[in-house]
């Protein structure tokens, strides 16, 4: 009969220390069969179950730091596998403020490696130098781009049908239109132009839009009709005649069409998109491009110049105000910085220099204002026409060019009026601009008394002898001795 360590070395085995005696077997049998390791088996509690309290422990800790690591790395892999599509908004005029907002989206779509930039645009037009900006960093751009006409109602006129061709994806939604991109010059239409000028800049407008519409596989002939005939297309029409690839109602509309569809860049790359639901992050235009895109419009660039000119010559007529000649200052040079970003007829710059000559000479000469109603003329036909652009959106419009003439004019001259009046006019201290004015009597006249003039009380004396009662007026002739002679009123 084979006998327990335990039995051997006198440890009763029944109770508690059977149970032990038989976990100790199951994980230990060689601490059983050693009789050298006796001390190990006095205390089977310790050698037994600490091990596998330790194992056990070990991997309870392993699978804790596991479930933590697959929960930190939940959302990475989901965005991962999240397309991204970066959203631009393109609701003005075409500018070179615009083209660099484009242009930084396009940059920002290619270092995160976006799916697809999706250009929301509504536009009447604007600079051909700005629109071959774009066309051009659309074309060069490693991430497709897709331009989406919208909402209801807008349009994507004369150089926003040009940027609307370039795109890997033209869409339109309902009630859009697209075209009337025939090429103007220093604001005149085509009838004003010369004929070989005319030619000219439609050729080149012509064949720069078939360039690329042509590789993009839509339809040349239709995309330059728009550009010499100047033909506008809805949305349906440009859809049949291959202007564009889609028609919808929704950005996620298009975004669920685009889903799955292959697209041929213009470097011969095919890429297929995959728009399982996007990400969709809009970049917004940046505080200095909001400013700088205020600033270019005609309209305000106009008012800020005039209102700093007023406020400039208000210094000069105030001194030491400094305030108005600080916001004068500010102003012109904000106006200058927005009117150096639009095209100026140097026309309409003689004409401003013109009507501040013709202002000066008013003041010189007394010409009964005339001299001020040709400097008014002036200003007012130099501001119409000061800015050479060739949609109405960028020009100066002719109500703010007379509003601004008039009111300058007006405002200008009559300071300069009332300057020269106090500069004419006598400048007399002491007693004798008391001469002429009107005084009150204080004390009865008996040819002598007090008077109240300015409000100061003065010894008069009637110059007739006669008598005046109390608060009689009277008017000073002269003074002698510090007595005022003065009649009856």
């Amino acid at each position: 009969m084979k006998t327990s360590p335990q039995a051997r070395f006198g440890i009763p085995i029944h109770g508690r220390n059977a149970l032990r005696w038989a976990f100790a077997k199951r994980t230990a049998p060689d601490l059983i069969t050693q009789p050298d390791l006796s001390r190990k088996i006095c205390h089977p509690e310790r050698s037994a179950s600490q091990p596998h309290r330790e194992t056990r422990s070990r991997r309870t800790c392993f699978s804790l730091f596991l479930l933590v690591l697959s929960l930190l790395l939940l959302p990475i892999t989901t965005q991962a596998q999240q397309p991204l599509v970066l959203r631009l908004t393109l609701h003005d005029t075409i500018q070179p403020i615009t083209a660099a907002y484009l242009q930084r989206g396009l940059d920002e779509a290619a270092s995160r490696h976006a799916s697809l930039v999706l250009i929301s645009m509504g536009t009447p037009g604007g600079f051909l130098s700005s629109t071959r900006t774009i066309v051009q960093a659309i074309e060069n751009s490693p991430t497709p781009v897709a331009i989406y006409i919208s909402p209801a109602g807008s349009r994507a006129g004369s150089a926003g049908f040009f940027i609307l061709e370039a795109a890997d994806i033209a869409a339109m939604a309902p009630g859009t239109n697209a075209g009337a991109a025939h090429p103007i010059v220093e604001g005149k239409n085509s009838a004003q132009m010369d004929p070989i000028l005319k030619t000219k800049i439609e050729n080149d407008a012509a064949a720069f839009l078939r360039s690329y519409t042509t590789r993009r596989n839509r339809n040349p002939d239709a995309a330059e009709d728009a550009v010499r005939n100047s033909k506008s297309y809805s949305d349906t029409e440009a859809l049949n005649l291959k202007l564009i690839e889609h028609i919808a109602p929704t950005e996620a509309a298009l975004l669920q069409a685009l889903d799955g569809q292959t697209i041929h860049r213009l470097d011969g790359t095919s890429i297929t998109l995959h728009l399982t639901q996007p990400t969709i992050e809009t970049i917004p235009p940046s505080t200095r491009e909001k400013l700088l895109t205020r600033l270019t419009s005609p309209d305000l660039s106009v008012l800020l110049l005039v209102l700093g000119a007023l406020l400039i010559y208000l210094e000069f007529n105030v001194p030491g105000t400094i305030v108005p000649g600080a916001i004068g200052t500010l102003c012109v040079l904000l106006a200058l910085f927005g009117l150096n970003l639009l095209p100026i007829h140097h026309t309409a710059v003689f004409l401003l220099v013109a009507a501040v000559v013709l202002f000066i000479l008013e003041l010189k000469y007394t010409s009964h204002g005339v001299l001020a109603a040709a400097a008014i003329a002036a200003l007012i036909f130099g501001l119409a026409t000061l800015v050479d652009a060739p949609i109405p959106e960028l020009r100066v419009h002719l109500p703010i060019a007379i509003a601004a003439g008039l009111g300058f004019g007006s405002i200008s001259f009559g300071l300069a009026l009332l300057a020269l009046r106090a500069k004419r006019n006598k400048v007399l201290l002491g007693p004798q601009a008391m001469i002429g004015k009107l005084a009150i009597a204080r004390t009865p006249l008996t040819p002598t008394g007090q008077v109240e003039v300015r409000g100061e009380l003065w010894q008069a004396r009637l110059t007739d002898n006669s008598h005046l009662p109390i608060h009689a007026e009277v008017i000073v002739q002269s003074i002698e001795d510090l007595t005022l002679l003065v009649k009856p009123a």
